[in-house]
Parts: structure tokens; C-alpha cells; sequence
């Protein structure tokens, strides 16, 4: 991997990367030594800063102005990704040696494009996606054909930067696994297997891949070799129609929350089931009666878990044709704007508390000691947490279900257990 160091103040001492970048908004002007592999990013100061018979880049942004210089000419958008010609068309002009574009990604079709651009154009290139999303496109430097990618040396200079030492460490080859959902921001995982990651010392990352939709998920796993992805809210079910097969659960349960690559065969696991099984492994189901509210992918594993275990199962949500789907494909009793009396468990799968307000579709009011509620929900204290510890009950959050899941897909990308203290740790 050929990196690029950048930073975001004048440091004096500089680790020595494959190249440099001096930002002339950072330095008061080009440091001595200054060579073939630096370059000098005017950011909208005179060309006439630079000196007489600099050897290094100069990066004239967007101009096509010429100068007695080696250019890149760099063109930045910083709230969407253009379409693949477009890019094309854009990095194609001009007489510059190399050509620059950094795009805001915020999905599997911007990345698609990204990585379409990078393979039609024919000339020397740096083409990076910003943002969360677009970080796979600064590990992937040799298969996006870039002269270098760039790397920070104390503070990231765009969004969604590695730092140097980061990307020196993981390599272009590094494997590479993450979450997709709308909106991932919020999610632990990445956080929670990295951390596994590191305790079992395998060169891989887990990145986030935030998308509205899966248009071109497929295709951006191939290009980019993505080994794995956890699917969240609201991605759950619709990806099941993009996997080339699915597990038994996963296709009982209608929903998949795991999606491993093996070489372009796309499995679909549901993980999400595991992980409900861990957070009960102390209570005895059999007999219980539980309601869940909610009717999306994770409330659909919750009542395949409950009703397999022997559980009197009962779903309860806002949209009546979404329980009504949930309850003839697992068997289990769709109520109305019920009471949680009378309920020995119950379980929330719906967003609230996490980035959605508003009322739980069943009345939590009138909780008693002698329940358990379990809310999928985590790193939040949730107007349900609060209502069932208040009434002493039994209370379970997401975290052991976060865990549990999340050490089962740990598994089915690398192929060894996962060290579930470490993921519990960050989770603190």
C-alpha cells in the first residue's frame, strides 16, 4: 500500500511514508527537504508560494490553469457521489499527472461507481470515496488502481480518514467485514469485533457501510472483497432476495442479520437468534408466555427463539400487515394495543429509545416485579428500561443479545471463536 501522510498541524517531526502531503492552510510554507513524493496542496493560496524548481506535486484543486509544475488537479464533493461517467468525465480532463476525486459516499451504489470510475479511467489517478461509508476506498488502494492513498499523521484532514500507522498496519490485503443498515451511526459493532479482532491478532477491519438501500451491495462486496456484512434495520428481510443461499433459521425466520462471501457465493445466516438464546441461557422458556412488539427482521427472530423453546408467543406493532405476515409464517397469535399484563416476558424489537420516539405499541405501564423485559435496544436507557427497573423487574438490554450475535457471525467469517470478554469490554 502506497500511503500518503497528512496533517492537520505543522508538526515539526514527521513519520516518513511512501509520500507527504504539506498543506500550504497547515504549513506558512513548503519545509526544507521537500521532494519527488511530496505534495503541496495549494488549499486557495497563490501558485507563486511555490518555489522556483520544486521537484514534488503540486495539488492546484480544480484549476486547469497551467504552471511550471507536476499538478494533480483535485476535485472534492463534499455531500454526494456523482454517477460513473460523471466521474469519469471529470477526472479525465486536463493536462495534469495525476487526477484527484474525493466524493461523499453514502452507499453501495456510490461505491459501485467509485470502483466502475477507477476501472475506465486511463490515466494515473487518486479516487476516494469521504464519509463513513467511503473508508473501504482508502484500504483498497492497489484494486482502485490509486497512486497512493492518504493517511493522517495527527488528525484526520477528511472524513473518514485512516490514520497512516492504521493503514500501514492493515495493508491492501487485509480482510474486510462490516454493518450495513440506514442509519448505522449509532451501531456498536464496529467497535465490539474490532475488538475481537485485535484479541485474536487477524489482519482484518469491520467497517460500517451505511446505505438506504442494497442497490449494487452485492457487486461492492465483490469488487472491494468484503468477506462478511451484518444487516440492521431496515435491510433485514429485503436481503435475503440477494443471497445465493440461505440458512434453515434464517429462511424460517424470514430474515437475515449475516451475510458471509465466499468467493462471489453469497450465504444468508441469522445470527440474531443465537444471540436471543445467550441472553435467556439462565431462564427456563419453556411454558412462558411473551409478547413482542415490533414486526421487523429482529422481531421475527425473537418469535422463531420463543416459539421453538416451547413459548405461548403473541406480537403486537404498529403495522398490522407486517404482524399478520410474522404470525402465519411462525405460528404465533397477533394481539391489538394490548397490556404487557399478564405476560411473563416482554420483549421490545422496535427502535424506540435507540433514534425513534414515540409510544411502544403496547401499554408498559403497569409492569410488575415478577416479569422480565428484554429490549433489543443498547447504550441507551430506553423509556422501557427505566419503566421495568422502577417496577423491579427481571430487566435484560441488548447488549448480551449484541454480543451473542455478533460472536456468531465472528465465527462464520474467520472461522474461530471469538474472545467475548474483549467485545464486552469496549461495550462498557
Amino acid at each position: 500500500m502506497r500511503i500518503c501522510s497528512t496533517c492537520s498541524t505543522p508538526l515539526e517531526k514527521r513519520d516518513v511514508y511512501d509520500f507527504e502531503e504539506i498543506r500550504l492552510d497547515v504549513f506558512p510554507s513548503l519545509p526544507d527537504g521537500c521532494g519527488e513524493n511530496t505534495v503541496a496542496t495549494l488549499a486557495g493560496k497563490d501558485i507563486s508560494v511555490i518555489p522556483k524548481g520544486f521537484p514534488g506535486l503540486v495539488d492546484v484543486a480544480e484549476s486547469a490553469a497551467k504552471v511550471p509544475f507536476r499538478t494533480i488537479r483535485s476535485i472534492h464533493d463534499f455531500n454526494s457521489t456523482p454517477d460513473c461517467d460523471s466521474i469519469v468525465r471529470m477526472l479525465a480532463d486536463g493536462e495534469q499527472e495525476i487526477s484527484k476525486g474525493a466524493f461523499m459516499a453514502s452507499s453501495f451504489r456510490d461505491l459501485h461507481s467509485i470502483f466502475m470510475a477507477s476501472k475506465r479511467l486511463d490515466r494515473k489517478h487518486v479516487l476516494l470515496g469521504m464519509g463513513e461509508t467511503g473508508r473501504i476506498t482508502r484500504l483498497r488502494q492497489k484494486l482502485l488502481n490509486n497512486e497512493f492513498t492518504f493517511g493522517y499523521l495527527d488528525g484526520p484532514t477528511a472524513p473518514g480518514q485512516f490514520s497512516a500507522g492504521e493503514l500501514a498496519q492493515l495493508g491492501d490485503d487485509c480482510i474486510v467485514v462490516g454493518v450495513t443498515g440506514d442509519p448505522v451511526t449509532h451501531s456498536k459493532s464496529p467497535e465490539m469485533q474490532n475488538a475481537a479482532i485485535g484479541a485474536a491478532g487477524i489482519d482484518a477491519v469491520y467497517l460500517r457501510f451505511g446505505s438506504p438501500d442494497l442497490a449494487n451491495m452485492r457487486e461492492v462486496m465483490c469488487e472491494y472483497s468484503v468477506r462478511g456484512m451484518n444487516v440492521t434495520i431496515p435491510h433485514k428481510k429485503d436481503v435475503i432476495h440477494q443471497m445465493d443461499s440461505v440458512s434453515k433459521v434464517a429462511e424460517t425466520v424470514g430474515a437475515v442479520n449475516t451475510v458471509i462471501n465466499d468467493d462471489g457465493w453469497f450465504k444468508g445466516e441469522n445470527t440474531d437468534v443465537e444471540g436471543i438464546l445467550r441472553t435467556f441461557a439462565d431462564i427456563e422458556l419453556s411454558g412462558k408466555k411473551v409478547l413482542i412488539m415490533g414486526s421487523g427482521g429482529a422481531a421475527r427472530a425473537a418469535g422463531y427463539t420463543f416459539t421453538e423453546n416451547g413459548c405461548d408467543t403473541y406480537v403486537t406493532g404498529r403495522n398490522r400487515d407486517t404482524v399478520g405476515a410474522l404470525c402465519r409464517d411462525l405460528g404465533t397469535e397477533s394481539i391489538e394495543s394490548p397490556s404487557a399484563e399478564g405476560f411473563d416476558i416482554i420483549v421490545n424489537c422496535t427502535p424506540i429509545g435507540m433514534y425513534s420516539e414515540g409510544r411502544y405499541p403496547a401499554d408498559v405501564t403497569s409492569l410488575k416485579g415478577s416479569q422480565i423485559v428484554f429490549d433489543m435496544v443498547y447504550g441507551f436507557r430506553t423509556p422501557l428500561i427505566t419503566a421495568a427497573e422502577s417496577a423491579g423487574c427481571t430487566v435484560k438490554d441488548g447488549t448480551d443479545m449484541l454480543v451473542g450475535q455478533g460472536a456468531a457471525s465472528f465465527e462464520l467469517w474467520f472461522g474461530r471463536k471469538a474472545d467475548t470478554d474483549a467485545m464486552r469490554r469496549v461495550l462498557r
